[in-house]
């Protein structure tokens, strides 16, 4: 089986089973709906990003707007600084096209709210329940690399894959250290070992790691990382090899 039919199994089965999608509990008599959540970078929205086609929507910054690529407008969420926990909740204003490394456009004003670090703007998102009481508000407290991969051959590997939820995120990582890049996680640790493996050959990473969340889940990881740049590259190079949800932890 070589790197992109793994990467497509892959792919299916974080579809089917990630947090940040909507699926259905087949298992209840009514279906429930899964809200969003994501943990990420966000882009500050300017008018130059804009320009440069980095971006293909435009927001007011004096606004508390958000733009999205995947939930519908009107979507009500909970944008979080998770360093000093100030909330903004507010509205997807527009969906937009934007670089896959980012979880959400947000204003200047949104930035301003939540005091994010501008060279490090990690955020997240969860999306409001509809029955909850929704005001827009702010609150104070509480709460380029591009690496093409050739076909190589490799021994089948069985793909059963764990959702993300982010409650059990690594804590013993070093305290140096800001953020990793989750790439899944495993329900045997040879499969976590083989797509490793399978990774270094085509991309000559040598900080993909698997750590041991318990005896039925390994988790598959790259880093740590001191701040967004130097994580940057690498999540763009596994995101041309066709790895497009990953999640983004911060220690």
């Amino acid at each position: 089986m070589n790197l992109n039919k793994i990467i497509s199994i892959s792919i299916c089965f974080i579809t089917l089973y990630s947090c940040a999608d909507y699926n259905y509990n087949k298992k209840s008599q009514k279906d429930e709906k899964q809200y969003y959540s994501s943990r990420g970078f966000a882009l500050i929205y300017d008018d130059t990003l804009l320009k440069q086609n980095i971006v293909n929507r435009k927001i007011n910054n004096d606004d508390i707007k958000v733009m999205h690529n995947k939930l519908k407008p009107n979507t009500r969420l909970k944008i979080i600084n998770p360093v000093n926990s100030k909330v903004v909740e507010t509205k997807v204003h527009k969906n937009a096209k934007y670089p896959e490394i980012f979880n959400v456009v947000i204003s200047n004003k949104i930035a301003s709210i939540l005091e994010l670090d501008m060279d490090n703007p990690y955020v997240e998102i969860i999306e409001v329940k509809k029955n909850k009481v929704f005001i827009a508000k702010k609150a104070n407290t509480f709460e380029e690399e591009k690496n093409v991969a050739e076909n190589a051959p490799v021994e089948e590997i069985t793909m059963d894959v764990l959702s993300n939820d982010g409650s059990d995120i690594d804590k013993e990582l070093s305290k140096e250290s800001n953020f990793i890049l989750v790439i899944n996680d495993f329900y045997f640790e040879d499969s976590a070992n083989e797509l490793k493996d399978e990774l270094f050959k085509k991309t000559k990473m040598d900080n993909i790691s698997i750590k041991k969340i318990n005896n039925k889940k390994y988790r598959l990881f790259v880093g740590p990382f001191k701040n967004f740049n130097a994580l940057k590259t690498t999540y763009i190079s596994l995101n041309n090899l066709g790895f497009e949800i990953l999640n983004i932890y911060k220690d």
